[in-house]
């Protein structure tokens, strides 16, 4: 069974990181565009499925990159669900996120992609909108035809 992500999930993840990464640049925001979006998620998902479902889906998604990001071997998933030793995950200036090395666009990648697998595609939007209200779903951009 293949377990990537349909390429509708990559072009959520970029936008995003992209985001994210436009949103801290000039502002009080913390940690790097990664951080700050699996945080976003972390907390929406823990709302929806409880710790346990997010600790599995987290984990599953850092196994899933691992082969993909050589940078992720020393992260792991904290009880509470948040990541450590995370380092460097996204630190190059121009985030890379076309970059197939990108460390952090491919763990989201593989989260995103668990969520739809697991969730489905409209829970899975849903969940991203209410994360991000308005922001990232605004402007015209389609997933598998429709408005994200």
């Amino acid at each position: 069974m293949n377990m990537t992500a349909a390429p509708d999930m990559r072009d959520l993840a970029h936008r995003l990181l992209t985001y994210e990464a436009d949103a801290g640049s000039g502002s009080e925001q913390t940690g790097t565009p990664t951080l700050r979006v699996y945080e976003k998620l972390r907390h929406s998902l823990i709302e929806l499925v409880g710790i346990s479902g997010f600790l599995s889906l987290a984990t599953r998604a850092l196994m899933l990159t691992r082969p993909k990001a050589a940078g992720l071997g020393g992260v792991r998933i904290a009880p509470n669900g948040s990541l450590e030793g995370v380092g460097e995950i996204d630190t190059q200036s121009d985030m890379g996120l076309e970059v197939a090395g990108d460390v952090g666009f491919h763990l989201i990648t593989s989260l995103l992609g668990l969520l739809g697998l697991f969730l489905g595609e409209a829970l899975t939007l849903s969940l991203l909108r209410d994360a991000w209200p308005g922001e990232v779903f605004d402007d015209g951009n389609a997933v598998n035809g429709r408005k994200a």
